[in-house]
């Protein structure tokens, strides 16, 4: 990758006291705790868009961390992703206090059904002028299941399967159903919506069925941006048929370069381009003006990491008790109904055995991603690096003390980077997508899968997929 590629970054946060790394919310300058205020979260919006990243990327989970010792008093007790709050709920506020400035919003689609959240997230698009995009997930967490009622997760693959389903009742919805020109708001003709150009929808899929007109006039993406994180093999299909942007984990370069190209591969096979998806690899960064001041800050963070916390974290993303291993004991692969990339990553793709106790471990091996300390200098070196070696577009930074961690890198990375032509000086006019992907429309490119269900004329969706003409 030439250093004049400009790279792209999210901030990476959650509504919650801990995010990926649980205990730091108990560090005296972190403000996490105050993730439940409109304060913290302004202040966040507008350090992010200050530093001119592209967007905060706001992670969700449904469900308890109870994987650890079969209960959830660990997770509880440290704050792990327990309490959280719904991200939609805060990204209208976000949005009225910057400009520029995107929201990834993570939603599971396993609990929703298409027709009410197609009308949320055409919502959100309007509020924030276009500047939405939406996280798909399909969640792993059994306790998730069950707090809905059902006996158990829906299998890994199964979970795909009713993505599929899902997506092509929201394409419907969202390209389908309302023409360009239908809301007139033609006052002096008492017309709001020319209900010729409003067109029902039917989808009768095996996992959702729809029959309705969407709720919500068109946004100016339409489709919200697609981002998607699915890098097992039934992931990586998902991915590279829908996302537009995929966040993907690694703790070494081969591990990332591996998935990242096995990603543009498999896009090609649905007749888009490689580089049609832009991939994100999640990254933990310590600056500070000298290498040894970085080197004590880390030092000073990782005391504050919570262990139990941690390791009740990695059991629910893995589906593995770690309460059961001996801390010295190595992490061995198992078929898990959880995230299955996460376990390859640790077992079968990892270059050397990685210890029970490394997972809680402030570190390259906790962090699962590349993991950068050091001068603003040495950041921008790993950085320009990672992204050349393994073909990646940007990062989504991981959240540490917040608001210290993201102030550093706006103030000190961002220059530096700027210095080397690695980085914008200034926002790009436009949408999200089309701040993403310049000279891109707003919509959907059409090569995405999204975009064969546009409305051509007076014509209805019909359940099969197929614009038909009435």
């Amino acid at each position: 990758m030439p250093e004049t590629k400009h790279l792209r970054f999210n901030a990476f946060n959650m509504a919650a006291p801990s995010h990926n790394w649980a205990g730091l919310w108990t560090h005296p300058r972190d403000t996490s705790a105050n993730y439940n205020t409109l304060d913290y979260w302004v202040d966040f919006a507008r350090t992010a868009e200050r530093g001119l990243l592209d967007g905060i990327f706001l992670a969700d989970v449904f469900g308890v961390y109870d994987v650890y010792g079969g209960s959830a008093d660990t997770a509880i007790e440290a704050g792990a992703q327990l309490p959280n709050s719904d991200p939609t709920l805060i990204v209208p506020t976000m949005a009225h206090v910057t400009k520029h400035l995107g929201f990834g919003v993570t939603s599971n689609l396993t609990y929703e059904h298409p027709y009410q959240f197609a009308r949320r997230f055409s919502m959100l698009d309007h509020l924030t002028g276009g500047r939405v995009g939406w996280n798909i997930v399909t969640g792993y967490l059994e306790s998730g299941a069950r707090g809905m009622g059902h006996a158990r997760n829906r299998l890994h693959d199964d979970r795909y399967e009713a993505g599929e389903d899902f997506l092509t009742a929201a394409y419907k919805l969202w390209e389908g159903s309302w023409e360009d020109d239908a809301a007139r708001r033609d006052r002096a003709a008492k017309v709001f919506a020319d209900p010729a150009k409003v067109h029902r929808v039917t989808h009768d899929g095996p996992y959702y069925k729809v029959d309705g007109i969407h709720l919500a006039e068109p946004s100016p993406q339409r489709t919200p941006v697609l981002f998607q994180a699915g890098t097992s093999k039934r992931g990586q299909s998902f991915a590279a048929r829908h996302a537009e942007a995929i966040f993907v984990n690694g703790q070494t370069k081969p591990i990332l370069a591996n998935a990242v190209r096995n990603i543009r591969q498999a896009a090609t096979s649905f007749g888009r381009a490689p580089h049609d998806i832009l991939v994100f690899a999640g990254a933990t960064v310590i600056v500070a003006p000298t290498r040894a001041e970085a080197k004590d800050l880390h030092a000073e963070y990782r005391r504050y990491v919570d262990v139990a916390g941690q390791l009740a974290l990695v059991s629910g993303w893995t589906g593995i008790d770690f309460s059961t291993f001996d801390p010295d004991e190595a992490v061995k692969y198992v078929k898990s109904n959880a995230i299955q990339s996460m376990v390859e990553n640790l077992t079968v793709h990892s270059d050397q055995p990685i210890k029970v106790r490394d997972l809680a471990t402030l570190d390259w091996i906790g962090a699962r991603s590349p993991f950068i300390v050091g001068s603003p200098q040495d950041v921008a070196d790993e950085l320009i690096g990672w992204a050349r070696d393994a073909d990646l577009d940007g990062y989504n930074l991981f959240r540490l003390v917040v608001p210290e961690s993201l102030n550093a890198f706006v103030d000190l990375v961002v220059p530096e980077l700027q210095s080397r032509g690695a980085f914008k000086t200034e926002y790009a006019e436009g949408t999200l997508r089309e701040k993403l992907f310049p000279g891109r429309a707003a919509r959907l490119h059409h090569t995405h899968p999204g975009a064969a269900y546009r409305h051509h004329g007076a014509a209805e969706i019909s359940g099969a997929g197929h614009v038909r003409k009435l």
